[in-house]
């Protein structure tokens, strides 16, 4: 199962970012559990200062704007 948290303070990318994951992570068969982290403090602590953030198995793969679906799913099957 990959760990996948989606970082940002909810807004409407981060939203999208999150049902993206969960999407590509159907798309490709795979369990997923996804977190979204709202925390300023905890996303800081990624090293992160743009949102959304994508930190999958503790590795962050994506800062600032949302990303594209062939991307994430690469980064889910890594």
């Amino acid at each position: 199962m990959k760990d996948v948290k989606v970082l940002g303070p909810g807004c409407k990318r981060c939203e999208t970012t999150a049902a993206m994951v969960a999407d590509e992570a159907r798309k490709l068969g795979l369990e997923a559990k996804i977190e979204k982290v709202t925390d300023y403090a905890a996303i800081a602590g990624y090293g992160i200062a743009a949102t959304p953030g994508i930190v999958i198995d503790g590795k962050v793969v994506h800062a600032g704007g949302l990303p594209k679906p062939e991307d994430v799913a690469r980064w889910l099957s890594a």
